[in-house]
């Protein structure tokens, strides 16, 4: 199979401490309108939109509440943060509708916005003060690093379960891993694995803020601790080694040169007279600049988070639609999420903002399609641009795709 098994890191079983417990013995799990319930509550967010000024307001004055340094808090433990949440596909069939797709699976795009609010919560969970009901924290998610999926189908109509904690921490910042599984036959199976990277800010989201710092109690949290680190330096050394920084490696130059070289039309006499200009498309091939899509949102209240900013699980529903087009519409046949990297918070979306998504495929291999989508808002009033995110999707198609070739050195 082309999947990647998911490695479904298994915490020490006394992390699966139940949040609350039933009647019966067994645990009642939250589920996903609890969890953004409860951040409503963290955090004293309005649920009617002409109150959000005064509730911003109300939020200034826990500043008061803010750590002077990260020395100051309570260490913390990974079971500590661990939650698990429940999303009742099979025992609440009225809630199927808006997590279902046309071909009877569950919208992945949906997913997304799940996994976004419960890491999230997760934080808060890390970082509760006791006696205080509300956190002085703006926790916002700054980084999905990646969600691997090792299932090709979602089924609509089984309970799902989602379970994670704090992996690591920095002095502001808080890396979450999560895992996502599915009822079948009486047990939970994996279906994907997350991980995310979320940042701590003051009451007002200006400036970072400090977390609790976390304690791995065993060898197995001291590797995922240290994974936490290397994943850390690995981005550091990605965003240095950007293009927009540094020219390519001699790898990478003769890699776009034999794509141009392969594009030339020498159908002219003699080399002498081979223009640059002159482009043909090689065989089974399509031009990438013929494989883009795009779309715009109007940002509505409805999508707001607890902070009155654009949902950031809304923004990766959008940018997923939009890719899972553009690989349909390219290979010609249905495709299928393979894993989502890299995608980047650059800056908070308001409420009322344009933001324009634009698509294109940017690399294909057999049957697998990789789709990039930038996305920036358009403020009307100065008429400008500014990128906001940009998301990497993988996708496997059901047959093999043309190639996708770049026409110009951009």
């Amino acid at each position: 199979s082309a999947y990647r098994l998911c490695t479904m890191r298994k915490l020490p079983s006394i992390l699966a401490k139940s949040l609350t417990s039933g009647t019966s013995g067994s645990p009642v799990l939250p589920d996903m309108s609890e969890v953004r319930s409860r951040l409503r509550d963290i955090v004293g967010a309005s649920t009617n939109w002409s109150d959000h000024v005064q509730a911003m307001q109300e939020r200034k004055a826990l500043h008061t509440l803010l750590a002077k340094c990260q020395e100051d808090l309570p260490p913390r433990r990974m079971k500590d943060s661990y939650l698990e949440v429940i999303l009742p596909l099979g025992s609440q069939p009225e809630i199927r509708e808006k997590y279902l797709n046309v071909h009877n699976s569950v919208r992945f795009g949906r997913i997304l916005e799940d996994l976004d609010s419960l890491g999230v919560l997760i934080c808060y969970t890390h970082t509760k003060q006791e006696m205080q009901p509300r956190s002085p924290l703006s926790i916002v998610t700054a980084l999905v690093d990646k969600i691997n999926l090792c299932k090709k189908i979602i089924y609509p109509d089984r309970d799902i379960k989602f379970t994670g904690n704090v992996s690591w921490v920095g002095r502001t910042s808080m890396e979450v891993k999560m895992h996502m599984l599915q009822l079948l036959d009486g047990d939970y199976s994996p279906v994907l694995d997350a991980t995310f990277v979320m940042v701590a800010r003051d009451p007002e989201n200006k400036r970072p803020a400090f977390v609790n710092a976390l304690i791995p109690e065993s060898p197995e949290e001291e590797e995922i601790f240290k994974q936490g680190e290397l994943n850390k330096l690995r981005r550091i050394d990605f965003s240095t080694a950007s293009l927009l920084k540094m020219a390519p490696t001699a790898e990478e130059r003769n890699i776009i040169h034999d794509i141009f070289l392969n594009t030339l039309d020498t159908r002219q006499e003699g080399e002498g007279t081979v223009s640059f200009r002159s482009r043909k498309l090689p065989p089974n091939s399509v031009w990438m600049e013929d494989a883009k899509l795009k779309s715009l949102q109007i940002c509505h209240p409805q999508e707001r988070n607890i902070f009155n900013r654009i949902f950031g699980g809304f923004l990766m529903r959008k940018a997923f639609e939009l890719g899972w087009a553009i690989a349909c519409s390219y290979g010609s046949s249905r495709p299928f999420i393979v894993s989502v990297d890299d995608i980047m918070f650059q800056r908070p979306v308001e409420v009322g903002s344009l933001l324009l998504l634009s698509g294109q495929v940017c690399y294909t291999e057999n049957n697998y399609i990789q789709v990039r989508v930038h996305s920036e808002v358009y403020d009307a009033d100065t008429r400008e641009h500014h990128t906001t995110n940009i998301f990497h999707f993988t996708f496997i198609s059901e047959s093999e795709v043309p190639r996708v070739v770049p026409k110009t050195y951009g």
